[in-house]
């Protein structure tokens, strides 16, 4: 179905205008959740590994583009509060992107509705 923006009155492109918006908003979210997920996972991974090795093990975390030498209980330390935080933060965009969608569907079915009975 091909819409001739021209025909539409100001309120029905203003809907289109911002059912965009709420698009856009939905991906940038869905992006930034995935990215969270992937270092979630990667931080997981990594408290797994550091709880299999013993306390006198060298272990050494990345600074920047270097491995600095560093305690074991620490590092496992600054991991779990990590991990804590990564989850915080899935969680708020999870909530982020629920609204958003719920907003973008009923958006999408009134824009629907509007452009079948012009």
């Amino acid at each position: 179905m091909t819409i001739n923006l021209d025909r539409l009155d100001e309120e029905t492109k203003k809907k289109i205008q911002n059912l965009t918006q709420l698009g856009q908003s939905l991906e940038f979210l869905v992006q930034q959740k995935n990215q969270l997920d992937r270092a979630l996972r990667e931080t997981e991974l990594a408290i797994e590994e550091l709880e299999k090795v013993s306390s006198d093990t060298n272990v050494y975390k990345s600074i920047g583009g270097i491995l600095v030498k560093s305690e074991k209980d620490k590092l496992l330390n600054e991991k779990k509060s990590l991990k804590e935080t990564l989850t915080m933060r899935v969680k708020t965009i999870e909530q982020k992107e629920e609204r958003t969608r719920s907003s973008f569907e009923s958006m999408q079915k009134s824009l629907q509705a509007d452009l079948q009975n012009q």
